[in-house]
C-alpha cells in the first residue's frame, strides 16, 4: 500500500516484495538478545519479524497494530486527515495513543530491552510524546530506532547495523 500511496492502518494486508527486501536488511538485528520481541498484530509486522528475525520468535500484541483510518482505509494518502481529527469511522487520535501506550507500558514494565516491531503510527504517538507533536517525517520502512526514556522524556534515534558492536 505504501507503494502504491493508500492509506493502510487496519487493514490487514501482507508485504510486498519490496517490503520483504526491507524487512531482510534489518537482518543485523538478530545478532542482539533482545529481551522480547514484540509486534503488531498485523501480518505484515509479523511477517516483518520473522524475515528480520528468523532466529527469534516474536509474539503479536493487538495494542501495537497501526491506526484504524475508518472510511479512510486504502484511499490515496493525500485523502488523509490531520492525525488530530478522527477520520470517518475510524479511530481517535486520543484513543490510538492511549491503546498505544498502554502496550508500551506493559511491554517496558516486563522487558528490559524489548524490540518492537510496529507502524509509523506507533512511532508518532512516541514522537508525539517526546515532541507534543505526531507530525515530522516519516520514518523509512524497516528502519530500526532506538527510543530510550531520559530525565525529561525520550531520544530518538535511527540505528544503523554498527550499533550492536558499539552497545
Amino acid at each position: 500500500m505504501n507503494a502504491q500511496g493508500l492509506i493502510c492502518g487496519a487493514t490487514d494486508v501482507p508485504l510486498s516484495t519490496l517490503g520483504e527486501a526491507q524487512a531482510k536488511s534489518a537482518e543485523w538485528l538478530q545478532r542482539k538478545q533482545w529481551s522480547l520481541v514484540a509486534c503488531s498484530g498485523l501480518r505484515r509486522a509479523q511477517h516483518t519479524a520473522q524475515l528480520a528475525l528468523p532466529n527469534q520468535s516474536a509474539q503479536p500484541f493487538n495494542g501495537l497494530n497501526e491506526r484504524d483510518w475508518g472510511a479512510l482505509e486504502l484511499r490515496p494518502l493525500d485523502e488523509q486527515t490531520p492525525y488530530e481529527v478522527t477520520p470517518p469511522e475510524g479511530e481517535s487520535w486520543p484513543a490510538f495513543c492511549r491503546r498505544v501506550l498502554e502496550a508500551m507500558n506493559r511491554l517496558l514494565a516486563g522487558h528490559e530491552l524489548p524490540l518492537i516491531v510496529a507502524h509509523s503510527g506507533v512511532y508518532r504517538v512516541i514522537r508525539a510524546l517526546q515532541t507534543g507533536t505526531p507530525h515530522g517525517p516519516r520514518i523509512a520502512n524497516a528502519q530500526p530506532v532506538l527510543i530510550e526514556p531520559i530525565a525529561d522524556g525520550w531520544t530518538m534515534k535511527e540505528i544503523k547495523e554498527n550499533w550492536i558492536e558499539q552497545r
